[in-house]
């Protein structure tokens, strides 16, 4: 059998944050990074980013110190569980929704 006999297959879509629409205003709780305790933000290296590695939208980035887009992030809580080092907690989201109230964002 030689290497022509088969056929190569290669995906030409890209994952990305967006797929599903915006889905942020989905979130009962918000993801939240400590960066004292985030082991990139901490050493200014590129090292774990489990939360990017874990999240099923996408939407943490790979940067330092990480950031999610909260357009997007539906709060499953994955990248929570998932941080090695307890960096990210769920917080609620009605906080978040009052303090933009209060400065006026919304």
């Amino acid at each position: 059998m030689k290497s022509d006999d088969f056929a190569c297959m290669i995906s030409r879509s890209e994952p990305g944050p967006g797929d599903g629409g915006r889905t942020g205003s989905w979130r009962v709780q918000r993801p939240v990074i400590d960066t004292a305790k985030c082991i990139p933000a901490k050493t200014g290296k590129p090292s774990c980013f489990t939360c990017w590695l874990f999240c099923p939208d996408a939407v943490v980035t790979k940067t330092i110190p990480p950031t999610i887009d909260y357009v997007y992030c539906k709060g499953c809580g994955i990248c929570a569980e998932e941080c090695p080092a307890g960096a990210i907690s769920m917080e609620d989201e009605s906080r978040f929704i009052t303090e933009e109230n209060d400065k006026g964002c919304i």
